[in-house]
């Protein structure tokens, strides 16, 4: 039986109670208060849903995720990335980032990047929780990502790409300087040919609890958002 959530209640049931089929679903309800979407990473799930449904939240099991150190950089994108094709920032353009992975894909129809998605992340923006990563043509954002970083922890949500390679620099820029601060994980959540092609790979759900509970409150090792030595990284 699903489990619905109310307003005024931010605890999540146990991960153990998602549903089988469809994988992972685990409740249903409640709203998107910055409170309540950290809660729900802390406790392992994520808000994924579409127009017209109630607010669905997910721990599929297993999880997709990447372990910095087991990053791969194909052979074609380590010769554009040495050819320094894009200026990659973060957390410069958080808005225009979070507008491109919101923007049709050829693949799908409509988003799940609603316009309240978007108000409920650019919340967490503000509070220091939810960053961007951009890649830049000159003066053009052509690609980027953006996520949740919690403890040494770092939640991917969505990317965009305008030109070929663009978001997998960004992306890569991301996973060396998480690495360098000491973060242990990058979830995935679901898995894709895409990410399998970085390295990602399944754990269960178990295993990722457990990097929850040993990293989540674990500081990074620095400041990784500064612009410092950012481009050296790509």
């Amino acid at each position: 039986m699903l489990n619905w959530l109310s307003r005024d209640n931010f605890e999540f049931p146990p991960l153990e109670q998602a549903l089988h089929e469809p994988n992972g679903l685990l409740a249903a309800g409640g709203d998107l208060d910055p409170r309540r979407l950290i809660a729900a990473y802390r406790h392992g799930c994520f808000p994924w849903f579409q127009d017209g449904q109630p607010i669905l939240w997910w721990s599929p099991d297993p999880r997709t995720v990447l372990f910095p150190d087991e990053l791969h950089i194909s052979r074609s994108l380590s010769k554009c990335l040495r050819q320094g094709q894009f200026r990659i920032t973060i957390d410069q353009a958080f808005d225009q980032v979070i507008q491109g992975c919101a923007g049709p894909r050829d693949y799908a129809d409509g988003t799940w990047i609603t316009s309240p998605m978007q108000e409920a992340y650019r919340k967490l923006h503000h509070l220091g929780i939810a960053h961007s990563v951009e890649s830049w043509r000159d003066e053009e954002l052509v690609g980027g990502l953006y996520g949740l970083a919690i403890g040494r922890l770092f939640f991917g949500e969505s990317m965009f790409s305008r030109s070929g390679n663009a978001s997998k620099a960004a992306f890569v820029s991301l996973v060396q300087r998480l690495r360098a601060a000491g973060f242990v994980l990058i979830d995935c959540q679901m898995p894709t040919q895409h990410l399998h092609s970085f390295g990602a790979r399944s754990i269960s759900r178990a295993q990722f609890t457990e990097y929850l509970a040993r990293h989540l409150d674990q500081p990074p090792l620095f400041d990784w958002t500064t612009q410092a030595d950012c481009q050296s990284l790509t």
